[in-house]
């Protein structure tokens, strides 16, 4: 897998699961909607581990810095 996320991109991907987390914890969110949310920051989190992202690739979205 070759990577296609920048280091903003995973930044502000892991920031939104700690968010979703905290909102989860807190008892703010909860239910059936809760539990996707907490999966969608899963998915968030490990892509941002592997910094690649499989729907930038079927878009063609790239956000890693250019190599010289």
């Amino acid at each position: 897998m070759k990577k296609n996320m920048g280091s903003a991109d995973k930044t502000i991907r892991i920031l939104i699961a700690a968010l979703v987390a905290g909102l989860y914890y807190k008892e703010i969110i909860s239910g059936t909607l809760g539990i996707v949310l907490l999966v969608l920051a899963g998915v968030f989190v490990l892509t941002s581990l592997v910094s690649f992202c499989p729907l930038y690739t079927l878009f063609g979205i790239n956000t890693c810095p250019k190599e010289s």
